[in-house]
């Protein structure tokens, strides 16, 4: 499985979201730090879930990372979150 179809299942299954959309965006950053031939280094994810009203953006940050797990966070270079309700 693809990372960006892990990130995907798993931010589904915790949080329901209303909205998603989970971009590799490693391709774009081909010759920088972490980059790796295949991709799957750097990510852009939107989400938009109930699970987030009344959270910090430290705690919203916190339960993706939480959600993805340690394995998966440590296959990825890059994460840029766009996290709401």
């Amino acid at each position: 499985m693809h990372i960006r179809d892990q990130i995907e299942a798993n931010l589904q299954a915790a949080f329901n979201p209303a909205q998603l959309q989970v971009v590799d965006d490693s391709e774009s950053h081909r010759g920088h730090a972490g980059w790796r031939e295949g991709g799957q280094t750097h990510f852009n994810v939107m989400i938009r879930a109930e699970a987030f009203r009344d959270q910090s953006r430290l705690a919203r940050h916190r339960a993706v990372h939480a959600a993805l797990g340690p394995d998966l966070v440590g296959r990825i270079h890059a994460l840029s979150l766009d996290i709401g309700v």
